[in-house]
């Protein structure tokens, strides 16, 4: 995933989405979610997990632009 990819990021994403930007496959990242190992904090929501872009972001050691 390029720097301006993960820019134009919306606030919440996919674990897909998030494995993507990790560069590690979505099956390891559910194995992490379920190991509590994740590098990145997820929000359960009901059946769905949700990755903050921000949290991302930051284990990525990107910093958005000011604006």
């Amino acid at each position: 995933m390029t720097l301006d990819e993960l820019l134009a990021l919306p606030p919440t994403v996919n674990v897909t989405t998030a494995a993507r930007a990790l560069g590690i496959g979505v099956h390891k990242a559910y194995a992490l979610i379920k190991e509590g190992a994740f590098p990145v904090r997820t929000l359960p929501l009901g059946s769905t997990v949700k990755v903050p872009t921000a949290a991302l972001w930051s284990v990525l050691g990107v910093t958005p632009p000011m604006r």
